[in-house]
């Protein structure tokens, strides 16, 4: 029995992935951040939000 595909399913299979909520993309970004910054303790969690902030603004307005 083949299996039936909804509107709402083929519509979420067309849709790109949501880069900017790639974990790996967000903790390399988060990763520089922390090297920038010499990897003093404290600051881990904006250095994360930073880097949320910064690959949702490349996905939204790409070059």
């Amino acid at each position: 029995m083949a299996k039936q595909t909804t509107k709402h399913t083929a519509a979420k299979a067309a849709r790109p992935p949501d880069r900017a909520a790639d974990p790996a993309l967000v903790a390399v970004a988060a990763y520089y951040r922390a090297e920038k910054r010499g990897f003093m303790q404290g600051s881990e969690l904006d250095d994360w939000l930073a880097a949320e902030r910064e690959i949702r603004e490349q996905v939204s307005h790409p070059a």
